[in-house]
């Protein structure tokens, strides 16, 4: 299922001991670390200089991986998740009070996407977690859609992951769960 030249022991070790990886999603390059890992997240938004209050995007091949993280889900509620996320359609859903504000941010809702890109899917599949996902980008600026603009941003910083983004051209629609509401187009 993954890609051959992903060493996936090697990924999965990086990322326990709280090392960041870049990896293609739908429309640009992620950011992304072991999201239970508080180490991790912190120096993720640091590096990004990304508020903490903004809170993060979760990735998931599978609902299975995102259940630790979400107030219960009827089939036929992860069965939309599922098929949503098809679309890239990112949700705010409601958290366990357990999930901690590093991650949520100021927010009592959880963004979470089951992913469709084959990549990004594989990868978590491979490593059977969710994964946090924002843009390869600092603040502000323009995601990286490369591997090249990657590396050239980050450095030895982030483990960065070859493969190829998807064909979208803007980042992933964000909505509310319960009211549908959509709050990033």
């Amino acid at each position: 299922m993954h890609h051959p030249a992903i060493p996936i022991r090697r990924i999965a070790a990086h990322l326990r001991r709280g090392g960041l990886i870049a990896y293609p999603t739908e429309s640009c390059y992620g950011l992304g670390c072991d999201p239970r890992n508080r180490n991790a997240v912190l120096r993720l938004l640091k590096l990004k200089q990304r508020p903490q209050g903004k809170g993060l995007i979760l990735i998931a091949n599978k609902f299975a991986q995102l259940a630790s993280y979400l107030q219960p889900l009827t089939h036929a509620e992860q069965t939309v998740l599922k098929n949503d996320g098809a679309q890239a359609i990112t949700y705010l859903m409601p958290a366990k009070p357990s999930v901690p504000r590093w991650l949520r941010g100021a927010h009592d809702t959880l963004a979470v996407r089951i992913t469709a890109h084959a990549e990004a899917a594989a990868l978590c599949h491979a490593l059977n977690m969710a994964l946090v996902s924002t843009s390869a980008n600092f603040s502000g600026a323009k995601p990286a859609r490369t591997y090249a603009q990657c590396r050239r941003l980050f450095g030895k910083r982030v483990w960065v992951l070859p493969g190829k983004v998807g064909k979208r051209k803007k980042p992933s629609t964000i909505r509310a769960w319960a009211s549908g509401k959509i709050i990033r187009e």
